[in-house]
């Protein structure tokens, strides 16, 4: 009886729907890193990598809208709060040999000086201080986050906001953001993303960016 060989094909020949994921399971760091190469950078197609496990998502259209209205959101809150930031978008973050993730958007905050200027991360860059997710996150992409130890991550998906806190290690979820304590940020996003559905993204931040001016009058 004759063996049958593997076939082997690239993964960048794989065809994936938009909102589909795919989950590799037994890929190592190495064969992860070619991954990334292949697929290279201008692709639809985000990839999360942990302990060995790789899931490769395809966001569906309407994705991009919630994407950008939270990282408008942010953007005005930092201004409103007279904060300094560096936005790198869905840059790969990576823990040697451990993990590896794309978040939708992600903002450095604290340490945003020593990121001013960088067009490639550096071995000892820290991770941002917040990561945006928007669609269903799986745990793979938690663990990778958690992996490289940003320390407060959002996902939005079905109309909710959770908010993951890095604790001792630890994701743990969390009814306000310790980067903007003084706002309801689990409530006032899915707000917006559903007021900016009715009329517009510009309409919605408008009237977003006149309630932060109300508040700010009252403290």
């Amino acid at each position: 009886m004759t063996a049958l060989s593997p076939i082997v094909k690239p993964i960048s020949q794989m065809k994936l729907a938009p909102g589909s994921a795919v989950t590799i399971p037994n890929v190592n760091w190495q064969e992860f890193e070619s991954i990334l190469s292949e697929l290279g950078e201008k692709r639809a197609a985000r990839l999360a990598y942990s302990q060995g496990t790789l899931e490769i998502m395809v966001p569906l259209p309407e994705h991009e809208k919630p994407k950008d209205i939270i990282s408008d959101i942010v953007k005005l809150l930092l201004k409103a709060t007279s904060r300094r930031y560096e936005p790198f978008g869905s840059t790969t973050f990576k823990k040697e040999g451990v993990a590896g993730v794309e978040p939708d958007a992600c903002f450095y905050i604290q340490n945003y000086q020593q990121m001013i200027g960088r067009r490639r991360l550096e071995p000892d860059d820290p991770p941002p201080d917040l990561a945006i997710e928007s669609d269903v996150t799986s745990k793979t992409t938690l663990d990778a986050y958690q992996a490289i130890g940003v320390p407060e991550v959002w996902v939005y998906d079905s109309g909710k906001l959770i908010i993951y806190i890095l604790i001792e290690g630890d994701y743990r979820q969390s009814d306000s953001s310790p980067t903007f304590p003084d706002i309801s940020i689990t409530q006032v996003i899915p707000a917006t993303i559903k007021r900016s559905w009715q009329v517009g993204h510009v309409q919605a931040l408008e009237e977003f960016e006149s309630a932060i001016a109300r508040w700010t009058l009252e403290k």
